[in-house]
């Protein structure tokens, strides 16, 4: 099941939306054009790779700095493939403009933020000898949909069923739509954990940001008088 869009109305232009979509695009494109070193090297130094932090005898024998921490914010602007860059912003396209128009633009870009922060911290202490970099703007984006889940639980999520590309389309309550979505990360991680299966996901990071958007929405939304006046 594919979503579509949502019903939730929109009362302000999503200008950062807008321009977080903008920037993975670019950056996408940039590493496109990149030679495969060159490429491989970027993803290395603006990824975020666990051991480079949880051991820094590895990280100076690789030739990182291990106090090089930028990472853990700028690796969620990087993607590795076209399905995951497309999923992300196709994500953020349909959740990301309400939560914006109830927080307003500077507090949604910190909220925003936080919760990809988080998210990588929880992805890192999960596995500190993780040597794959972790790349991605899934864990800000589970945040986001952590405060739609509260802020919108009956809004409905138009589905689209791909079979044999048929226009075979549904609504469902946001609230079933993204508890499903939990539930899926939550089993996936655990299997994961149990079966000590190594995954090309970062479960925990998915789970780590959704968690910090249900904790989080709260302090960022604007009171009553802040929404009058916008």
């Amino acid at each position: 099941m594919i979503p579509i869009r949502d019903t939730a109305p929109c009362y302000s232009r999503p200008y950062v939306t807008w321009a977080l979509i903008a920037i993975n695009l670019a950056v996408f494109a940039v590493m496109l054009l990149m030679p495969e070193a060159l490429k491989r090297n970027f993803i290395y130094l603006y990824g975020m790779v666990a051991a480079r932090y949880g051991h820094p005898e590895w990280a100076l024998q690789m030739g990182f700095s291990n106090d090089y921490y930028f990472s853990l914010l700028s690796n969620m602007f990087l993607h590795s493939d076209w399905v995951h860059i497309l999923m992300n912003v196709w994500f953020l396209w349909i959740f990301a403009d309400n939560v914006e128009d109830r927080m307003g633009r500077g507090r949604f870009i910190g909220f925003y933020l936080l919760c990809g922060f988080i998210a990588t911290l929880c992805q890192l202490f999960y596995n500190t000898q993780q040597v794959i970099p972790v790349v991605g703007a899934s864990g800000a984006i589970a945040g986001v949909m952590g405060a739609y889940f509260f802020l919108y639980p009956y809004a409905r999520i138009v589905l689209w069923l791909p079979i044999f590309f048929l226009p075979i389309f549904f609504e469902v309550p946001a609230i079933a739509f993204l508890g499903v979505w939990v539930i899926m990360q939550m089993h996936t991680a655990t299997i994961a954990t149990v079966t000590q299966t190594l995954v090309g996901v970062a479960w925990f990071e998915h789970l780590g940001g959704f968690l910090a958007g249900v904790a989080l929405y709260r302090f960022f939304i604007r009171n009553k008088a802040t929404n009058l006046l916008k």
